[in-house]
This record gives structure tokens, sequence and C-alpha cells, in this order.
């Protein structure tokens, strides 16, 4: 799938707000993304208004290329207070044959532009002890850890970690 170069990528790659036509491909990418690893508990959408009333449009930047959505990065305040209304708390997701090419990056690299345009403080995100490697990306995107629930989920028999990251936009 993937098999241009990376500057290939870069140039043909798009970042946008999330749309109403991209709920089917974003579904998808969900099913495909979310598994044990990376999830305490696999998302499998129902319908496209279950997904369309839990993720609505413009909730999420899109990456792709061409007709295809290759990742997202989902954004929303943690809770309806507010007191809270200055952080976004974030979940990415890649499709695998597209992970290392920079797309995650990117989408990052815009949300903070994007968050600090609409005076957002913190950014903020959860990531299971199991997902060395999202946690190593998100450490590379300049988060850092602010607490850790020690074996918040047990997910196949094995106690997981959640870990709290977050990224001062304004310091």
């Amino acid at each position: 799938m993937a098999d241009e170069s990376n500057g290939s990528l870069a140039s043909n790659l798009w970042i946008r707000r999330s749309e109403m036509r991209d709920a089917s491909q974003l579904m998808e990418l969900d099913a495909l993304v979310w598994d044990s690893r990376t999830s305490p508990s696999p998302i499998a959408w129902t319908s496209r208004e279950q997904y369309l009333q839990k993720c609505p449009p413009g909730s999420q930047l899109v990456a792709g290329i061409d007709d295809l959505i290759c990742g997202y990065l989902g954004f929303s305040t943690p809770s309806a207070m507010a007191s809270q209304r200055h952080v976004y708390e974030l979940h990415v997701a890649i499709h695998p044959s597209y992970r290392r090419l920079g797309i995650g990056s990117k989408l990052m690299a815009t949300m903070k532009e994007l968050a600090a345009e609409e005076g957002i403080r913190k950014l903020c995100l959860r990531v299971l002890s199991t997902n060395p490697c999202a946690i190593a990306f998100y450490e590379h995107c300049g988060f850092i850890t602010q607490g850790r629930l020690i074996a918040e989920y047990c997910i196949d028999g094995e106690y997981v970690d959640d870990i709290l990251m977050w990224y001062p936009l304004i310091r």
C-alpha cells in the first residue's frame, strides 16, 4: 500500500477536519487499529449513526492520500464543565500500512496549531502501557507523563497501566 518514498508521500498528503462523507473509512480504520494492545475495549460501531453521534464531523483531523484516509487525530474537551474548556483530549489512529511515514507527526503538528488558535492551553491523552510504540511517538511529539493509573485494566488476563500524558500549549 504505502510503497511511495517518504518525500513523495509528504507532497501527496492532505490534512483537514473530518466530514460526514468520511464516516465509513473512519469506522473501518477504528476496527483495524483499536485492539487489546491499544485500547481497554475494542471499538465496535454498530451503525454509521452511532459513529457520527460519538464522532461528529469536525471533531477529528483526518490525513489522507488521494481518496484514502490514512489516519486521524480526534479531539474533544474531556467534560462539559466550563472549567475544563481549555483542554483537548486526543486520540490518534494511523492505518498500519502507513505508520512510520510521518503522518502522525504531521497530524500532531496541525493539531497543536489548531488548538493554539482556538485558545486551548493543554493537550492530553491516555495510552496503555502495552503500547510502547505509541508512548515513544507521544514523547517524540513533546508529551510528558503526568500520571499513571497502575493496573487500571485487566486485558486478556494481564493487568495494564493507563498512562496519562500532556503537552502544554502555552508555556
